[in-house]
């Protein structure tokens, strides 16, 4: 379901000057970057590239929602961690993206950490918003 914008909380922004192999900054300064394609797409790799920029976000987010699920399911997550692995590769339609998503939880048992996972999958923003168009695992 969509949210309106009178329903937006905050909004971030950011700029892009001469796309994958330039710079990117945001409206406040916070974040001021070189952007390269990686080495294994024939750049230069000295710069941060838009797939680990959006891995960066997508673990934050995912980490975020997996508090929340936890705190609902009174579980106990401290010390874990969550690393998105974002790949991107050529499709039908030019590029594409993939998502793995793995998590270290170690005050819960497996099983636990799988049905965590599974439900914070379902309510974090980066997992509805990428739902149906890239392919997510979850480790």
């Amino acid at each position: 379901m969509s949210i309106q914008q009178t329903d937006v909380l905050y909004t971030a922004v950011a700029t892009a000057e001469n796309g994958r192999d330039g710079r990117v900054a945001t409206d406040d300064g916070r974040l001021d970057v070189v952007v390269n394609p990686p080495k294994e797409m024939g750049g230069s790799g000295t710069g941060t590239n838009p797939e680990q920029l959006f891995a960066a976000g997508y673990s934050a987010c995912f980490q975020g929602a997996l508090g929340v699920v936890a705190r609902q399911e009174k579980a106990d997550i401290s010390g874990s961690t969550v690393t998105a692995k974002v790949g991107i590769g050529k499709n039908d339609d030019g590029f594409g993206l993939i998502v793995e998503i793995s998590a270290s939880i170690p005050n819960v048992d497996e099983e636990t950490a799988r049905s965590l996972l599974k439900k914070a999958h379902e309510v974090c923003p980066y997992s509805k918003a990428t739902r149906g168009n890239i392919t997510v695992t979850l480790v």
